[in-house]
C-alpha cells in the first residue's frame, strides 16, 4: 500500500494535498513559495482578466501573514486537492497563497464561453468535491476521511462551501475548505487548507472569502 505523502506548503503551489505534511516555519518557507520561472512567465495575464482575491481576504492566520502569487495564466502546475482533473486550462487563471506555517489556499478563475457551460462546470467541481472523501479513501484504505456541507451563499449567481478532511495513520490529518462560486460565464474554486480538524477550520471567515472571490467576477 502506498503512503500519502503531500505536503501543505506545496499545496500552495498547486500540489495535490491529501496526508502526510512535512512543516518548515520562518522565512525559509515562504521563500519555498515563492512563483517559479514558469510561473513568472506566465504572469502578465490579459487586460480585462477577472479579480482575484488578494491575501488580506482570506481567513485571517493567527502566526503569520498571508503572501501571494502573481495572478497567472492557466491552473497550477498541480491542481488543488479535490478537484484534480475538473477545471480547464482554457480561460483559466490562478492565484496561490501561503503562510510562514502549514495553511496555504489557492484560487483558480475559469472564464467560459456561454453561461450554461459556466453551470456545468461549476456543478462538475461541485460534484468532485462532494465525492472527494469517498474517492480518497479508495485510494488510501488504511485512511479515514469524511466531508461536510457548509452550505449554499448568496453572491452574485450562486456559491457554495464545503469541507473535507482526511487522516492516515502515522501521519498528522489534513482540514480542506472549499468555495465554488458563480458569477455568468465566470467560474471560481477556492481551495484552504492545513493541518488539523473539522474544529480548526474557520468556516465564517472563509464563507466571507468566497463571497468576496464571487462577487470580484465579472461577465460581459
Amino acid at each position: 500500500m502506498r503512503k500519502p505523502t503531500h505536503s501543505f506548503r506545496g499545496a500552495a503551489l498547486g500540489v495535490v494535498a491529501a496526508a502526510a505534511v512535512v512543516a518548515v516555519a520562518g522565512t525559509g518557507q515562504a521563500q519555498a513559495h515563492a512563483p517559479s520561472a514558469r510561473a513568472e512567465a506566465q504572469a502578465a495575464v490579459p487586460q480585462g482578466t477577472p479579480g482575484h482575491l488578494v491575501p488580506r481576504e482570506l481567513p485571517p492566520h493567527p502566526s503569520s501573514d498571508w503572501y501571494a502569487s502573481d495572478v497567472t495564466r492557466g491552473l497550477p502546475e498541480t491542481a488543488p486537492f479535490c478537484v484534480e482533473k475538473t477545471l480547464p486550462s482554457a480561460g483559466a487563471t490562478h492565484r496561490t497563497f501561503w503562510t510562514e506555517y502549514d495553511t496555504s489556499a489557492t484560487q483558480i478563475v475559469v472564464r467560459t464561453g456561454t453561461v450554461e457551460a459556466a453551470r456545468k462546470l461549476a456543478a462538475a467541481a461541485e460534484k468532485k468535491i462532494q465525492n472527494c472523501a469517498a474517492d480518497w479513501v479508495r485510494d488510501y484504505p488504511q485512511g479515514t476521511a469524511s466531508g461536510r456541507d457548509y452550505g449554499a451563499l448568496t453572491a452574485e449567481d450562486g456559491a457554495h462551501v464545503y469541507g473535507v478532511h482526511t487522516s492516515y495513520p502515522d501521519s498528522e490529518p489534513g482540514i480542506h475548505l472549499f468555495g465554488v462560486g458563480r458569477d455568468g460565464r465566470t467560474v471560481t474554486v477556492v481551495s484552504w487548507g492545513e493541518m488539523g480538524g473539522y474544529d480548526q477550520a474557520p468556516v465564517a471567515d472563509f464563507k466571507r472569502t468566497t463571497t468576496t472571490a464571487v462577487v470580484k467576477l465579472y461577465h460581459p
